[in-house]
């Protein structure tokens, strides 16, 4: 794909995220029901993929993905810098990097359209039980399967961008003029991401690993088997 192409979806992308967020802020109880659910995500998450987080070399890339992409966090200022420098973007980074952040973006608005329904459909207190009934009905497995189909995809971006020469050096000639210009969330966004796969050994192992898991959780929560989320590797 082109960089102008990716250009194209990053900026499709980054509105229809800005636009579900601000939807969700007109109604505080949506609100806060978007923010329980987040928040029950990321704990089951980090249960989950227990393991990963402890080890030390996958700890960075785990905390990574529970963080930045599934975490609770409001990411809207990242999201605002990434509007500010989309052109600037397209003419400094390799097509890799650009591949990788429209990924992450693309992922995080099929993630927030799929957060809303079932936050509506939950409200702000529920149980797993209720959760699980709510993921499986308001929420169609096609959608749930391009979810993973994306992280595995951001996953393999990520292996495919450390090996490229001069990158680490280039995110770190950018560090003084982001802060400079109020893009600290976007650069340690970008920062974050590229150094927990760099420093890990077989980062395709751990990208398998996550993608593995989630997608038999997926299977067993749409297939109505019971503790959907007790799966091995």
């Amino acid at each position: 794909m082109r960089k102008e192409d990716l250009v194209k979806t990053l900026e499709q992308q980054l509105r229809a995220v800005k636009a579900e967020r601000q939807a969700a802020k007109r109604e505080p109880a949506l609100l806060a029901a978007r923010t329980a659910l987040k928040q029950f995500q990321s704990a089951r998450l980090a249960h989950s993929h227990a393991d990963l987080l402890a080890a030390p070399n996958s700890r960075a890339a785990a905390l990574f993905f529970l963080d930045e992409l599934y975490g609770a966090a409001d990411l809207s200022q990242r999201d605002a810098d990434l509007e500010r420098i989309v052109p600037t973007m397209q003419r400094v980074l390799p097509l890799h990097a650009l591949r990788a952040i429209t990924e992450a973006i693309v992922l995080d608005a099929l993630s927030e359209r799929l957060d809303t329904a079932m936050a509506r459909a939950l409200g702000e207190r529920f149980s797993e039980r209720d959760y699980i009934d709510a993921y499986r009905t308001t929420t169609l497995h096609a959608d749930r399967d391009s979810q993973l189909t994306l992280v595995k995809a951001l996953g393999d971006s990520l292996c495919e961008l450390v090996r490229l020469p001069f990158l680490s050096a280039t995110l770190g000639l950018m560090r003084g003029p982001a802060r400079l210009a109020g893009l600290g969330d976007l650069q340690r966004f970008l920062e974050n991401g590229f150094n927990a796969f760099k420093h890990m050994r077989g980062p395709e192992v751990f990208v398998a690993s996550i993608v593995g898991r989630e997608r038999r959780m997926l299977d067993n929560i749409y297939g109505g088997r019971p503790r959907p989320f007790e799966v091995g590797d």
